[in-house]
């Protein structure tokens, strides 16, 4: 008969009714008493996920933030119309952000996928915002000012876009999130608007002011192909629901 705590090279505890049991590791362990299971040093999948998305899209939000402060200096200077829109078009396009980061936090599935719902909304937007300014641009055609600022601008507007693109996919395919990838296309599609700027600018300089409004026209077509590629995206995930 065994009195006090029994060591069998690891850790041992007593319990109430006099029995006592070891387990032959130090490491973490769980038991079951009473039905009552717990587990040490274990930490939910569920959190490791939510912390993964919210860090994504946290650091994708920051890569945008500086790209469009960069982007504010340059409209300062400069009081180009064209890099206006643009800005407005990314300020307005960080708020996705919001309800995904909301549905991370959460840690929920269904208000995923309605975040998932937000940003294809707002790509579709975007490729409307677009195509106004393409037919503005064809009816009454207007010639870009500060032509080398708009395309320094538009150069750090697709860097920073694609950037943040990457983060946002890489995650998105990690937690199998069609949300966050839907956000992924939608910084790229950003992107494009930005390499469009960039684009009409040099070639305005070599002296092809039609170049504007086509590549406008192109950017609107881009834009709704990343649209329906997001919505199939998120489509299939409410279908598995």
């Amino acid at each position: 008969m065994t009195t006090g705590y029994l060591e069998l090279g690891g850790e041992s505890h007593r319990h109430g009714d006099g029995t006592v049991h070891a387990h032959p590791h130090g490491g973490p362990h769980s038991h079951d008493e009473a039905g009552h299971g717990h587990a040490h040093g274990l930490v939910d999948p569920s959190i490791k996920r939510s912390r993964a998305g919210l860090r994504a899209v946290g650091l994708s939000l920051g890569v945008l933030a500086a790209t469009a402060t960069a982007q504010v200096v340059i409209y300062v200077a400069t009081g180009s119309v064209a890099l206006l829109a643009d800005l407005i078009h990314n300020f307005g396009d960080a708020l996705t952000a919001v309800p995904l980061g909301t549905a991370f936090l959460l840690r929920s599935g269904r208000a995923e996928r309605y975040a998932g719902l937000a940003v294809v909304f707002a790509i579709f937007v975007s490729a409307c915002v677009a195509g106004v300014f393409a037919i503005e641009k064809i009816i009454s055609p207007e010639a870009p000012t500060h032509l080398l600022a708009l395309g320094i601008a538009g150069a750090i507007g697709c860097l920073g876009n694609e950037l943040a693109a990457q983060i946002r996919l890489r995650a998105g395919r990690r937690l199998d999130s069609p949300a966050l990838l839907a956000d992924g296309y939608h910084a790229r599609t950003d992107g494009f608007v930005s390499l469009g700027v960039m684009l009409s600018a040099a070639l305005v300089a070599l002296g092809i002011p039609l170049a504007d409004p086509v590549i406008a026209i192109v950017i609107t077509g881009v834009i709704l192909r990343i649209t329906w590629q997001s919505w199939e995206t998120v489509r299939q995930d409410h279908h598995h629901d």
